[in-house]
């Protein structure tokens, strides 16, 4: 008898609690959500954990508008799972974010490496029988695109590799084109000088 009724009165304690805590606002796990989803923006959850970011934010503002309604449980459901998702988001971030940094290395040496092919075919069709027109535009071309890889090494000095994937990838594909139009454009002006 004794052990029932203590396990009544441990009973009754906590289904008071759950009570009184569903009875205010969950404020401090409201903070603890946006605090979670603060450091996950901050280790760049939003650009490498896009899907599971944008779902802890979308929970946090669920949450608000809970309490908004004065629904303190479904508010405190929210915040749990705005906390839980921002957490993973900033899990996630930490591999994905190395993954792109090694993407983002090979492609900026891909990028170097179409740039350093088109500098040589630019250079032999300056020297050789290129039609001049076409040798112009590939020289401004070349110029343009280096550009874009020094922008790509840029960005991945400040940790955008992102930005540094697509600005490298983006040259090498174009400086790709351009060795091939400066390789067609020495062979056209070889034909016309024979």
């Amino acid at each position: 008898m004794r052990r029932l009724r203590h396990a009544l009165v441990s009973l009754a304690v906590v289904a008071a609690a759950a009570g009184a805590a569903c009875t205010d606002p969950p404020d401090r796990e409201m903070q603890q959500a946006q605090g979670a989803i603060d450091a996950a923006r901050a280790a760049g959850a939003d650009q490498y954990a896009h899907e599971e970011f944008a779902a802890a934010e979308s929970a946090l503002k669920r949450a608000r508008e809970a309490v908004d309604q004065r629904d303190y449980r479904q508010a405190l459901n929210d915040a749990l799972d705005a906390r839980e998702r921002a957490q993973t988001a900033a899990k996630d971030t930490v591999d994905k974010k190395a993954t792109a940094r090694v993407d983002a290395e090979k492609a900026i040496a891909d990028a170097s490496a179409a740039l350093a092919e088109s500098r040589g075919k630019l250079k032999a069709a300056e020297s050789g029988h290129a039609v001049q027109k076409s040798v112009a535009a590939a020289g401004r071309s070349v110029g343009q695109h280096e550009r874009r890889v020094q922008e790509a090494r840029a960005a991945f000095e400040r940790g955008d590799y992102l930005a540094a994937i697509e600005q490298a990838r983006g040259a090498a594909a174009d400086l790709r084109a351009t060795t091939r139009d400066l390789e067609t454009a020495a062979t056209t002006g070889t034909r016309r000088h024979r």
